[in-house]
């Protein structure tokens, strides 16, 4: 579903709210749009913006095609071998100008924040015959330069350092508005250079590319940036992340913009940080991830990466036991396949995962903290824990299954009262 496919569809449900009185991009649109659910925005700075679109599991199901409850086990059967093609034109080339961002209604979105934020940009980058397709956080310097967060080791950051070797620039463009099935597959490990290829798969259908003049190719969008990743850097931040904290300040890349694209009255995406959208977009795509690792030491059942634990760090996860030895398993292989895990929790198949309350009562009646819990000290965590001491954290583990060796267990009433 194209992106505009998806707005009309949220608005034929009745699930788009609109705002038609003229709002402004320096944390209004924040204030009128946290907890709101999708929202559309008729004037920000006299342009049309959208958020919260992919706020909920619902919602991503939804774009995804597929009832909630089976959203894991879905995209734990999905490869990355979807078709792509080229193609020679989108409707972001209507309008072609040379770049002044204050033409756009870029979001300052809390006090203290560094600078406006490009938050749901996919920004493809291109070094020799590599590319990369990754949502990175991008604030504004000027009408024509922005400062990107790239975190070390990822594959934007290997190209830029590969370039920087040579003395050279990456080729770069930044596509706003895009497919949120292509936004999705931005946002997830996958192989280098595929992830088009996945969010093919994702839609069931080929994803089209544009050639821009600087050899990157962009999927179809309201807005297009097209530039380079300097050798240049500058102080990136404040930034409040997807714990609602925030983030360092660093010294961060300047991209420096040579064209801007946009088709006639687009529509501008903005992802609310620590919002909804950004913990959907950030977090659940670790969770098929976990399921797949989980799968081949334990018959896992479900994943969950809980809101409380802010879609990121505390993983919880269902098994049919089957041996003493599962639930240790699983934990190890959870946090193989999500590095940045700080908490762990296994329960049986009989355990309502989305339901907090059933999270508890196998807490309070499966495990005993001597025996169950497992820790793993001083190893990495996530620079965006605010109690990590420079990424590193204590992990743990813990097992809230029923014993196999017990001759009995307690059966919980059913809600008529029955045993």
């Amino acid at each position: 579903m194209s992106f505009m496919g998806f707005l009309d569809d949220l608005e034929r449900s009745g699930l788009m709210n609109h705002v038609r009185d003229p709002v402004s991009p320096v944390q209004e649109v924040t204030e009128r749009s946290w907890g709101s659910g999708p929202i559309l925005f008729d004037d920000v700075s006299g342009h049309k913006c959208c958020l919260n679109i992919l706020g909920t599991r619902d919602l991503l199901a939804r774009a995804l095609g597929v009832p909630a409850g089976d959203m894991v086990r879905h995209l734990s059967q999905i490869g990355c071998q979807g078709p792509v093609r080229e193609v020679d034109w989108s409707s972001f080339m209507e309008n072609v100008s040379q770049p002044d961002l204050s033409k756009l209604p870029i979001m300052t979105y809390f006090p203290g924040d560094g600078g406006p934020y490009i938050t749901s940009g996919v920004v493809v980058s291109r070094f020799e015959d590599k590319i990369n397709a990754c949502v990175h956080r991008l604030m504004v310097l000027g009408k024509d330069r922005l400062a990107a967060r790239l975190v070390p080791g990822r594959h934007t950051h290997q190209l830029y350092e590969a370039a920087l070797a040579k003395g050279k620039e990456v080729a770069v463009a930044v596509a706003i508005g895009v497919d949120p099935l292509v936004l999705m597959a931005a946002s997830t490990r996958v192989p280098p250079e595929m992830e088009f290829c996945y969010a093919a798969a994702l839609r069931g259908s080929h994803v089209e590319l544009i050639a821009l003049d600087n050899g990157v190719l962009v999927p179809h969008a309201q807005i297009v940036l097209e530039g380079y990743i300097t050798a240049e850097r500058v102080s990136e931040g404040p930034f409040v992340d997807i714990t609602g904290t925030r983030d360092l300040v660093r010294q961060e890349p300047v991209i420096r913009l040579t064209k801007m694209m946009m088709c006639n009255e687009p529509i501008y995406h903005g992802l609310l940080p620590a919002g909804g959208e950004h913990k959907m977009l950030m977090g659940v795509p670790y969770e098929p991830l976990i399921y797949r690792e989980v799968s081949k030491v334990a018959k896992v059942k479900d994943v969950m990466l809980t809101d409380g634990g802010c879609c990121y760090f505390h993983a919880v996860v269902q098994i049919e036991k089957e041996t003493e030895e599962d639930a240790r398993r699983a934990i190890d292989a959870a946090i193989k396949a999500h590095r940045s895990l700080k908490h762990v929790l296994v329960v049986d198949s009989d355990i309502d995962i989305h339901d907090h309350r059933d999270l508890e009562y196998a807490l309070a009646t499966r495990m005993r903290g001597d025996e169950d819990i497992v820790l793993y000290p001083n190893v990495r965590g996530s620079t965006l824990d605010p109690r990590s001491n420079e990424g590193m954290t204590t992990k743990v583990g813990v097992d809230a299954t029923a014993r196999l060796d017990r001759l009995w267990k307690f059966q919980r009433l059913t809600p008529a009262g029955q045993g």
